[in-house]
């Protein structure tokens, strides 16, 4: 669905990392699931949905490039062009599981969403969270809010010194869901957890599938990251 979502807020959390919240009229909205946001570029940037409060999507995203750097410059009360949601998220249907969850850099945003509707469901959680540095770190109080929380970073700065795949060696788990860099994902996705869900982030053209620029290979041939994911079972995508 396409709307104008209003900007209500849009500030930096950590070292070239900012929060958007916006208001939007899409109803009901999947963790792991995105929008399209239309900026001053030709194509559309993919956010994913790293909160949802009534009609108030939060957006957390990393200014890398032209379009993020016009983003970071919409204040509130501005007009956005978005499409969304759109795509398939996490199955949140882990009764009886206990689900970890890790997230990478800026691919950590859906996993704080999915983890507060596994939290209201009962079901148990553990986040592992891997940034390049202690400035880089966001969102780690809302997270341990919600349970157990790991921090890693490569340089030692805070937390545990490394990458995420340390400290999910030791964790006990039956289901994973993940999002971040694709070396982490393909570390990740060889794990010793049971059930394992990725989350792809392609670069994308139309959003919906019908234009093939964010095709990933596949056991069978390829799937499209935009309407087949982007969260896959790791078996279902090569890496």
């Amino acid at each position: 669905m396409r709307q104008m979502a209003t900007v209500l807020s849009n500030r930096p959390v950590a070292k070239g990392a900012m929060e958007m919240k916006v208001s939007v009229g899409a109803g009901e909205i999947a963790p792991g699931t995105f929008f399209h946001v239309k900026t001053s570029q030709l194509l559309r940037r993919p956010l994913s949905v790293a909160n949802v409060d009534g009609n108030v999507v939060t957006f957390l995203y990393k200014v890398i490039g032209a379009g993020t750097t016009d983003l970071a410059a919409r204040k509130a009360g501005d007009k956005l062009d978005v499409l969304g949601p759109l795509g398939n998220g996490f199955p949140l249907d882990q009764t009886g599981k206990r689900v970890v969850l890790v997230g990478g850099g800026i691919g950590i945003p859906p996993l704080y969403y999915t983890r507060r509707m596994l939290a209201a469901r009962g079901i148990e959680t553990v986040a592992i969270l891997g940034f390049d540095t202690k400035e880089s770190i966001f969102y780690e109080d809302a997270f341990r809010e919600l349970g157990e929380t790991i921090v890693t970073t490569v340089d030692g700065s805070y937390g545990e010194q490394g990458f995420v795949t340390g400290p999910l060696e030791r964790i006990q788990a039956d289901v994973l869901f993940s999002c971040g860099p694709e070396p982490m994902l393909k570390a990740v996705a060889a794990s010793h957890i049971p059930e394992r869900y990725i989350s792809i982030e392609n670069r994308m053209g139309c959003g919906i599938g019908a234009c093939f620029a964010c095709v990933c290979q596949a056991p069978g041939g390829y799937v499209k990251v935009c309407s087949d994911g982007p969260v896959f079972q790791a078996e279902e995508v090569t890496l």
